[in-house]
C-alpha cells in the first residue's frame, strides 16, 4: 500500500502551483494520473521517485515510512526501489543495451535477471548495439527493462508512449501489461491517452491545479456508463462537414477513420479535436463528448 499526503509549492515562469496530493494505491494496482500539462502529474512522480522534496507531508510504502517531513525523514532515491521509465528514454548513448542493462543493476546481482529481460523485452538481437542506432520503441523497450533490472516493487511510468507511432504504442502496452502483471508491480502510469488508459488502467487519478479533483476506473472518467449500444469507442474528431440537411462528422479511432452522420442539434457542443465516444443506438452511430 502506497499512502501520499503530501504539499509542495511550484513554480512556473511568473505563476505559482500549490501541488496538495492525497491519495492511497494499493499494492498491484496500475494507476494512471491524467490531466492537462502543469497540474502536477510528473512532480508527483518526482515526489515519489525522491527526486523533489516535498514541503511537508509524509509518504509510506507498505508502512514504512519515505518521507516524513514533521520527523525530517527523507530516504534517498536509490533506496526507495522504484523503477522509473521517461518519455525520453534517457539512456547512456555510449553505451550499448545490454551495458546499459547491467549498468542499472545492483553490484553482485545474479545476472540471470538480466538475461531473463534481455529475452522478455525480446532485446536479443540487440543487445550489443548503441542506443542511437535502434528505433524509438526499441530504446524504449530497453529503457523499460532497464527500469526493471534492479526487480522494484514501484514502476513509475512518465508519458513513456507519447512520441511512439499507433502500432509501436500498442505493441508496447502489450509489454507494460506483461511486466506488469509478471514482476506483481504497483504500477502509476502518466498518459494523455484515453485508449491507452482504458487498455492499460485499473484506476484513474484526474489532476486539475495540483488536486485529484475526481478518481474512479476509466469506464466511470471517461465515459458515460449510462450510454447503452452493442459498441462503444473512443476517438477525436477530424472534420466537421456540412452535407445537404446533416453533418458529416469524421473520428480518429485509433488508426481508422470513421465517419458518423449527425444532425446539427446533437454536435452543437461539438468542435474538432474533442475528444468523443462512438456509441450504438438503435443501430445508427451517436457522439458523446469526453469531458
Amino acid at each position: 500500500m502506497i499512502k501520499i499526503d503530501i504539499h509542495k509549492k511550484l513554480k512556473a515562469y511568473d505563476s505559482e502551483m500549490n501541488l496538495r496530493i492525497k491519495c492511497k494505491i494499493k499494492k498491484g494496482e496500475l494507476v494512471t494520473l491524467y490531466g492537462e500539462s502543469g497540474a502536477g502529474k510528473t512532480s508527483t512522480l518526482r515526489i515519489l521517485a525522491g527526486l523533489l522534496k516535498p514541503d511537508k507531508g509524509e509518504i509510506t510504502i507498505n508502512e514504512v515510512s519515505w518521507v516524513d517531513t514533521a520527523n525530517k525523514i527523507f530516504i534517498a532515491p536509490q533506496k526507495r526501489n522504484i523503477g522509473y521509465v521517461f518519455q525520453d528514454y534517457a539512456l547512456f548513448p555510449n553505451m550499448s543495451v545490454l551495458e546499459n542493462l547491467e549498468f542499472a543493476s545492483n553490484k553482485g546481482q545474479n545476472k540471470k535477471v538480466i538475461a531473463e529481460l534481455i529475452e522478455m523485452m525480446e532485446l536479443g538481437d540487440l543487445q550489443n548495439r548503441k542506443p542511437q542506432t535502434l528505433s524509438g520503441g526499441q530504446q524504449q523497450r530497453v529503457a523499460l527493462a532497464r527500469a526493471l533490472v534492479c526487480k522494484p516493487n514501484i514502476l513509475l511510468l512518465d508519458e513513456p508512449l507519447a512520441a511512439l507511432d499507433y502500432k509501436i504504442r500498442l505493441k508496447l502496452q502489450d509489454y507494460i501489461t506483461r511486466i506488469h502483471n509478471e514482476y506483481a508491480l504497483t504500477t502509476i502510469l502518466i498518459s494523455h491517452d484515453i485508449g491507452e488508459i482504458m487498455k492499460l488502467s485499473g484506476r484513474v487519478l484526474v489532476l486539475d491545479q495540483g488536486k485529484i479533483v475526481r478518481q474512479g476506473i476509466p469506464g466511470e472518467i471517461f465515459s458515460n456508463e449510462k450510454i447503452s449500444g452493442k459498441f462503444k469507442f473512443i476517438g477525436e474528431i477530424l472534420k466537421i462537414e456540412p452535407q445537404d440537411v446533416v453533418l458529416i462528422v469524421s473520428v480518429l479511432i485509433q488508426n481508422n477513420v470513421v465517419k458518423v452522420i449527425a444532425d446539427k442539434s446533437e454536435i452543437q457542443s461539438l468542435n474538432v479535436g474533442d475528444k468523443v465516444m462512438v456509441a450504438s443506438k438503435a443501430f445508427n452511430p451517436i457522439l458523446y463528448k469526453i469531458e
